[in-house]
């Protein structure tokens, strides 16, 4: 075994070391000055907060059993958790102060590798990003979706079916009664959306990048496999310390050419192109936005999964889960690639079943070419992300005037006046709330059709937006315009009545304005004001990345291989 980390707090008899091994044994683990048993961190992320993650808090024993089985010590440890549920404005704000609690964590302890407890959308990439910049041996087990719920003689799908009930409801399809029973049918249980929400997407890219254990990605909350598998994660953890496997000989551009596959594949939520993004960034590998769309090509969209298709992600596991759908890809993907678990990935996607269910052939798509397109244009110079397999194709070229909204106030206050100035042809445009401009990018992008058109049967419409929208959400939306509005992208120029022309085959988005009235528009733009003096929200307006790059904070990537280099704290009194 080579030497361990730990081994520098707790080796020798000088009175520092005396103090570190007092402090083990007053948790309840007695360490001698030779010990060679590595000491693995169980990043526990559960909290009452956070239904989403609560699953995990069960989790913890198993862990700690596969730990002490193998040799090794288990140390558990809280960290943020980050539920979409109730966190406000959005646990987006928080992501990247995740990844600093793990990584600063992992640098400051005498921890020789660490086993990640996540579920919820944000906790999974937060702690991803975290452990690559620490590069300790490190691998994930995720919490799982939630049970299904029956509305009506009708399963529901977490989120996707919310917004499509909560549409009929503002539009008089579903009364008071019928949308109270739709309140108490969602109060199902715990655990993480089950459609093909973030939380799944970004479980099942954990896999599919090789930091997660094979088959695990889509195991449902409080599946009895969840306590064998979390029991495998702490033993490999043990021998990943022993063989020296960290991020860094895992998340290669190879590793992360398979993920955007796979999340084209599966219609994954357009919230992981940002999240592979920031996670590229803290391993010095580069990953234009270009190549979410280049990628995509050839690639059949097979999981069945709303809310581009029909099922939900428990059927997606009983069809075989991320192997299955490896299996299907073929030579699409390097299933060559290094896990966690030691073996490739091809080892799980050999013994995968044939498609059936939730999951399709290569043959039988829901859709060719992948499941997003990337667009660029006068109004999103940098690139802006549409999922194409939750959206419409007769809108996908379109022209119409833009009704522009320059804050979710502003859109919620005015989006059902029936005296909105609104067609269907219209493009409805949310400016002003990208990762600078709330902070943090909420997911707001899907504005709902003007309820005077929703009433009269309109069900999707363009709309292009600088925020995010929920991996469960759908529509003909064109997210993460860059730059946004609060840094001068051409999005904080728009105005009401000014032509926007979209076209997914050619790649364009564009504001079908003259380049002189954008420039006379610029001079009279100031940037807003933000309310945030101090804190968190104003260290981070300060220094996050626009989307392309991750929404990542600047000093947090590794723009070199140099940069990657952790530096070690210096090991005395404290």
């Amino acid at each position: 075994m080579n030497t361990l980390r730990s081994a520098e707090w707790f080796a020798g008899d000088d009175e520092v070391a005396v103090l570190h091994r007092v402090a083990m044994r007053s948790i309840g683990a007695p360490m001698t000055s030779g010990d060679t048993r590595p000491v693995i961190g169980i990043a526990d992320s559960a909290s009452d907060l956070n239904p989403c993650n609560l699953p995990l808090g069960g989790l913890v024993d198993a862990v700690r059993r596969g730990v002490t089985e193998a040799g090794g010590i288990p140390v558990r440890f809280p960290t943020m958790s980050l539920g979409e549920d109730l966190m406000k404005p959005t646990a987006m704000l928080y992501r990247n102060l995740l990844s600093m609690e793990i990584e600063e964590t992992l640098r400051a302890n005498p921890l020789d590798g660490v086993v990640l407890l996540a579920n919820c959308d944000k906790t999974v990439p937060g702690a991803l990003m975290g452990a690559a910049s620490a590069d300790l041996p490190a691998l994930m087990v995720t919490g799982g979706a939630r049970p299904v719920s029956v509305y009506r003689g009708r399963r529901l799908g977490t989120g996707t079916d919310l917004w499509k009930l909560w549409e009929d409801h503002r539009t008089g399809r579903l009364d008071d009664a019928g949308w109270a029973e739709v309140e108490r049918c969602l109060s199902c249980g715990l655990g993480a959306c089950n459609t093909m929400g973030t939380a799944s997407t970004m479980a099942i890219l954990t896999e599919a990048l090789g930091m997660s254990l094979p088959g695990s990605a889509t195991v449902p909350a409080g599946d009895p496999e969840a306590i064998t598998l979390a029991e495998q994660a702490g033993r490999r953890a043990v021998a990943m310390v022993s063989e020296g496997l960290t991020p860094s000989r895992i998340l290669t551009r190879a590793a992360f050419d398979n993920a955007i596959r796979v999340l084209h594949a599966v219609g994954g939520s357009s919230n992981a192109v940002i999240h592979l993004a920031a996670l590229a960034g803290r391993v010095a590998c580069d990953l234009p936005l270009a190549d979410v769309g280049r990628l995509g090509k050839g690639v059949p969209v097979v999981a069945d999964v709303a809310p581009s298709g029909r099922h939900l992600v428990q059927d997606l596991h009983a069809a075989g889960g991320l192997p299955a759908v490896l299996a299907v890809l073929g030579e699409l993907v390097d299933l060559t690639l290094p896990t966690v678990a030691g073996v490739p990935l091809s080892v799980g996607a050999s013994a995968a079943p044939p498609p059936s269910g939730a999951l399709r052939s290569a043959d039988a798509p829901l859709r060719r070419d992948g499941a997003f397109a990337v667009v660029t244009g006068s109004l999103a110079p940098d690139g802006a992300v549409l999922k194409t397999s939750a959206a419409s194709p007769e809108l996908f070229r379109h022209r119409g005037p833009a009704l522009v909204f320059h804050s979710y106030e502003d859109m919620r206050a005015r989006i059902d006046d029936p005296a909105l100035e609104v067609t269907a042809d219209t493009v409805l445009v949310l400016a002003g709330c990208g990762p600078v401009g709330v902070p943090g990018m909420p997911e707001w992008g899907m504005i709902p059709v003007p309820a005077k058109l929703a009433a009269s049967g309109v069900t999707d419409m363009v709309r292009v937006t600088d925020a995010r929208m929920s991996g469960t959400s759908f529509g003909t939306v064109f997210l993460h315009a860059a730059p946004e509005a609060a840094v001068g992208g051409p999005i904080a120029l728009i105005r009401d009545g000014d032509p926007v022309e979209v076209d997914v085959a050619a790649g364009r988005l564009d504001l079908a304005v003259d380049a002189a009235e954008l420039s006379r528009r610029r001079d009279a733009w100031s940037p807003p004001v933000s309310p945030h003096l101090r804190g968190w929200p104003a260290l981070y307006q300060r220094h996050v990345t626009q989307a392309p790059q991750g929404c990542d904070l600047d000093f947090l990537r590794a723009p070199t291989q140099a940069h990657r280099r952790l530096i070690p704290p210096v090991v005395g009194r404290s």
